[in-house]
């Protein structure tokens, strides 16, 4: 979110309800809404996994009716908060970044919802986002790398092939499917072993010289061991976070928009969010989303910089001193959409929503 404070789980969960009363008489429209389903993000990333946190506003999004025409085509950052669609069925889905060969380092994450747009109603979806492919791990023990000083390690999908060096560490992404683990020395190819990996799965294998399993050279042996428990069945991950700290209480582990909302009364907590307008007042448009700015004592943060509804933001009330001459949009208008990190108190009402108060750090990404 993503950097944004939640765990992209294993289960796509798909909230929907028409939960607006609002007509559209003329049209006969509805509204179709969509955002990640923060709140049930684990808080933190699992151990042991090389891959960068991904920004959900960075997320391709790509949103179509029932004959394939797009409604929407771009990053989620950018994507309106809802739009106005005509009754019928409409496919979402969002995924962190293309993938289609083997490569290291390279987890794809991703949903897709299916939803029934009605007449009159909002239909809200909320996007899961889980593991897309799967990845193996190889641990090389010394002892291999003597026994077989001129050998290579391939790991080969029906999409491509990675060489996996002796001292590589990074986890090595396929596409679901099988993936073989070949062995070349002195000209010879030899597949040691294949397995069949589905979404989510990361299997470690570890390769040793020695047992009984393959004959090498010197009448050296490999011996695989196929480490089940490292079959990852749920692939945790933290948008936002990535700590075993208690929750907001660093910056690996601030809380998102969501979790602002549900902490009210927190005292010194880290928050983020996206810097989406200023010049705050009571009223219920009362937030200015483009330049030029006025006021340098506030400003509002929501969970993507497209966000242009005051209902969708949290207000922010800049300490003077640094954090106002660094923060304030009208001697800053490129601030807008800025991920920005805060450490504040969490208050129920500033300009007439849910703010932020009395604050001593930032961080802007």
């Amino acid at each position: 979110m993503f950097k944004t404070s939640a765990t992209l789980s294993a289960a796509a969960v798909l909230l929907l309800c028409g939960c607006s009363d609002i007509l559209f008489p003329e049209k006969g429209e509805g509204e179709l809404e969509w955002a990640f389903r923060y709140d049930l993000y684990d808080e933190t990333k699992a151990t042991g996994r090389n891959a960068s946190i991904p920004d959900t506003n960075d997320f391709i999004l790509n949103v179509q009716n029932s004959a394939g025409k797009e409604i929407y085509s771009g990053t989620y950052g950018e994507s309106p908060e809802k739009i106005d669609v005509e009754p019928g069925s409409y496919t979402i889905n969002a995924i962190s970044q293309k993938f289609t060969v083997p490569k290291f380092s390279c987890p794809q994450y991703g949903d897709t919802k299916v939803v029934t747009v009605s007449a009159g109603k909002t239909t809200k979806v909320k996007l899961d986002c889980r593991l897309v492919n799967s990845g193996v791990k190889l641990n090389i023990d010394e002892n291999f790398l003597t026994a077989y000083p001129n050998g290579a390690l391939l790991l080969k999908s029906a999409e491509g092939k990675l060489a996996y060096c002796f001292t590589e560490k990074r986890i090595a992404y396929f596409n679901p499917g099988a993936v073989s683990l070949i062995l070349t020395n002195d000209g010879k190819d030899e597949v040691l072993l294949t397995r069949t990996l589905a979404s989510q799965q990361i299997l470690t294998i570890g390769i040793s010289a020695g047992g009984n399993a393959t004959s090498g050279e010197g009448g050296a042996s490999i011996s695989l061991d196929v480490d089940t428990t490292a079959v990852y069945l749920n692939e945790d991950f933290v948008i936002g976070g990535g700590s075993s700290a208690e929750a907001g209480s660093t910056k690996e582990t601030a809380f998102n928009i969501t979790a602002i909302r549900s902490h009210v009364g927190a005292k010194a907590v880290w928050v983020y969010g996206y810097i989406v307008g200023g010049d705050l007042s009571s009223g219920a448009k009362g937030i200015s989303f483009d330049a030029p700015f006025k006021s340098n004592t506030n400003i509002a943060i929501a969970s993507r910089s497209s966000v242009s509804t005051k209902e969708s933001c949290i207000s922010v009330a800049l300490t003077k001193g640094s954090i106002r001459d660094n923060l304030n949009l009208p001697d800053h208008p490129d601030l807008l959409g800025r991920r920005v990190y805060l450490q504040g108190d969490i208050v129920e009402s500033y300009y007439g929503i849910v703010g932020i108060k009395e604050i001593s750090d930032f961080v802007l990404k």
